[in-house]
């Protein structure tokens, strides 16, 4: 999909400014008609179920009745409605996800003049900033974010690192390569779940394989009700690997039609699979922390419909990775997986960021724009 030729002004008002001042918020921030449904600050809690990834990993003493019982749970997490788990035995320190976490709260609370030094430009990806506006439609998110690219390694934007924090850059790299390894494990285990050869999805994404870590900010709102932190979408990625704020809650995901919270466990990271995985997996007849499987899978592991929601008390923080391949491969479900039984559900695509993301901004649902 192409770039549209012209893109609508960006918002005047700052979401933070707004906050600070207990502004209601303004016409371009309001949801109004919505086919994903009201919003709910509290529905029920998910049936998101916690697997441990210690038990995939290569040094793991694990018994094999352990190994099969987490396979299981893999399985069943990803292809249910919800497609997301919560990862524990992941291997990143309790202080290292903290001081993430920390880095993070700290740049946010920098004055404005500083934030602004690491601006994104208008239509680029990475840098701090609101959404790019792509849609004069397009209703806002009440919420600001730092994009950052960290693999593969040249193409890292260092002058948009903030240098304050000062550990800021050390940080982000100790955690992106921890995150790193957790998803190749992950990567593995889903390859094992499904009775593929454990390098499957690792070949498809290649050396050169994208990740993206976004901090993202959620300042307080005075109508709650009225706007989306995170409009419903399905990730544009592989897999996605969230850290979520240590208190606070605010994400949601759809289950079985209906609007289900996630909650917090302070140390875990929630994994969910993208629509790259799931077109590449939809010829299977089967189904971590968040959103992985949707192009690459054909459809058997489902990338999950999700939003996020603020609150009018507590700045909610999380810290998002999206695994991709890059965006020149082409990818398309796995031709063997294709028969008579079990038919192509998605055409190849190559660049299917762009898709996503203007679908996104627009409210339609991105892999029905790539369906056969």
């Amino acid at each position: 999909m192409a770039e549209p030729d012209h893109h609508p002004a960006e918002p005047n008002k700052s979401v933070d400014d707004m906050s600070i001042k207990g502004e209601e918020p303004p016409p371009e921030y309001i949801v109004k008609d919505t086919k994903f449904g009201s919003i709910e600050s509290s529905p029920p809690l998910g049936p998101f179920p916690v697997v441990d990834v210690s038990v995939f990993s290569e040094s793991s003493s694990s018994s094999n009745q352990d190994l099969e019982q987490e396979l299981a749970k893999l399985r069943s997490s990803l292809s249910s409605a919800g497609g997301c788990f919560q990862a524990i035995g992941h291997g990143i320190s309790n202080s290292l996800l903290d001081k993430i976490r920390e880095v993070a709260i700290e740049f946010f609370s920098l004055p404005m003049e500083e934030k602004q030094k690491y601006a994104r430009a208008v239509n680029e990806a990475q840098g701090y900033g609101s959404d790019r506006v792509v849609s004069e439609k397009q209703v806002l998110d009440w919420s600001h974010r730092l994009s950052l690219r960290v693999f593969p390694d040249d193409k890292r934007r260092l002058n948009l690192w903030p240098q304050i924090p000062q550990d800021f850059s050390e940080i982000l790299n100790e955690y992106a390569t921890k995150i790193k390894i957790v998803t190749e494990i992950l990567f593995k285990a889903i390859a094992k779940s499904l009775n593929l050869e454990e390098n499957s999805f690792l070949n498809q994404f290649g050396e050169r394989s994208l990740m993206q870590t976004r901090f993202n900010f959620y300042p307080p709102c005075l109508r709650p009700d009225l706007v989306h932190g995170v409009k419903p979408h399905t990730d544009r990625s592989g897999i996605t690997i969230l850290l979520q704020d240590k208190e606070v809650e605010g994400l949601q995901i759809v289950v079985d039609g209906k609007w289900y919270r996630v909650p917090v466990i302070p140390h875990a990271l929630v994994v969910n699979l993208g629509d790259q995985m799931q077109v590449y997996l939809c010829a299977i007849a089967i189904f971590v922390t968040w959103c992985l499987i949707n192009i690459m899978s054909n459809g058997i592991y489902r990338s999950p419909m999700h939003r996020v929601v603020t609150n009018t008390k507590k700045l909610r923080i999380s810290v998002a990775s999206f695994i991709e391949p890059d965006p020149d491969n082409e990818i398309g479900p796995v031709e063997r997986l294709i028969d008579e039984q079990r038919p192509r559900v998605y055409r190849n695509v190559k660049n299917y960021g762009v898709i996503n993301y203007e679908c996104y901004q627009k409210g339609l649902v991105a892999l029905e724009t790539v369906q056969v």
